[in-house]
């Protein structure tokens, strides 16, 4: 073959791949990174809109897998009295029966009348605070009252009452509750069973990561239901006893909105001191308030940098903004209910992927060492 000098060029790749590959590897990092958070976020919109839609059937779940992580070591001290599986758990459904009319019955007893003074004394106290804010700060009535209004309907509270709405939603917690009781007895007596039937048709590497994922995310799931409970009586008992101490009425009812509020992170012990510290600026005035209003921080911090770490065994280690958002979330999605569910749901899910990240990790380790 002659050669005349002239250099022949070779062909240049062309088309979407060589424009692709002629990108900064920052700009292909973000185009990649992106496409994943639109994939993971439309899944969890789309995961949102369906539980939504089955919103009865997602809380009886829900409640049911809380109230099995609880009640789990009650079944399995029955278990090892020799105790016949479907007997075991029938007796802890029967003993949550039991608890949960007993603590009713005297709790009606004790507050029933006494909530309409609690809604008279928290009334009187929301206008106190309202004359002060209006006396001190450059807000006029108007404006009080507008901003009011909107952070009504921004919770969902503009609408008024429709009695066919309140009978379908009562007729949803009714059978919401019966379904929950229904599957946690299926759940305490067949869990176990479900669960190595589940790991059998598994085979490969995924069995034991499977296997330990769901062990870890069950702990965890148990170790917050039964220290949010925990917890919760603490709360309840340390500011019901300042509340006594320091002679403010309708103590047992403040008491018990605390312990309830309890379950809802953050958020709840916010609402339920709020409460407190209104009860008493209406009925003993602003001293008692405030010394009320620094018995709830005490308990607070007691609780979050003392209890919390000791009880949790820092099993639902999640950062309190982390908790702040999805609690706000979920209240967003779903309510009361919501905010019930989304803590302990965050915290098992990110125990699962914990329990993946440093499985997968483990190996890669290993070989490097």
């Amino acid at each position: 073959m002659v050669d005349d000098g002239r250099t022949t060029e070779e062909p240049r790749e062309r088309g979407p791949r060589a424009a692709w590959a002629n990108l900064p590897w920052l700009v292909r990092a973000a185009v990649l990174w992106s496409a994943c958070l639109v994939v993971v976020v439309a899944g969890l919109y789309l995961l949102g809109r369906i539980a939504l839609l089955l919103a009865p059937l997602a809380i009886a779940v829900a409640a049911t897998l809380f109230l099995a992580a609880m009640l789990d070591p009650v079944q399995r001290l029955l278990r090892r009295l020799r105790l016949p599986a479907s007997l075991a758990a029938l007796l802890t459904v029967v003993l949550l029966l039991g608890v949960l009319v007993g603590v009713g019955a005297l709790v009606w007893n004790l507050t029933a009348e006494q909530f309409d003074k609690l809604s008279s004394e928290l009334t009187r106290g929301v206008e106190e605070t309202r004359n002060f804010v209006t006396s001190t700060l450059p807000v006029s009535d108007q404006q009080l009252d507008r901003l009011v209004d909107q952070a009504r309907q921004a919770a969902g509270g503009g609408g008024g009452l429709d009695p066919v709405s309140g009978a379908r939603t009562a007729a949803e917690v009714f059978g919401s509750a019966l379904l929950a009781l229904v599957l946690l007895f299926f759940l305490l007596k067949d869990g176990r069973t479900m669960w190595r039937w589940m790991l059998d048709r598994m085979t490969g590497p995924n069995r034991a990561l499977t296997a330990e994922a769901g062990r870890n995310g069950w702990h965890t799931l148990g170790a917050y239901s039964r220290g949010t409970l925990m917890i919760a009586a603490i709360d309840a008992i340390g500011i019901g006893l300042a509340l006594v101490v320091l002679r403010v009425p309708l103590a047992f009812p403040l008491a018990l909105i605390t312990f309830f509020g309890a379950f809802i992170p953050i958020i709840g012990a916010t609402v339920a001191g709020t409460v407190a510290v209104l009860v008493a600026l209406a009925a003993n005035g602003p001293v008692t308030a405030l010394l009320i209003l620094a018995a709830v921080i005490a308990v607070q911090q007691i609780e979050g940098n003392l209890l919390e770490p000791l009880i949790m065994k820092r099993q639902v280690n999640l950062h309190p903004a982390v908790i702040l958002v999805v609690v706000t979330a979920g209240t967003l999605i779903a309510g009361i209910a919501g905010a019930f569910v989304a803590v302990p749901i965050t915290a098992v899910v990110w125990r699962v992927v914990d329990t993946v990240q440093r499985h997968r990790a483990g190996p890669m380790s290993e070989a490097s060492a």
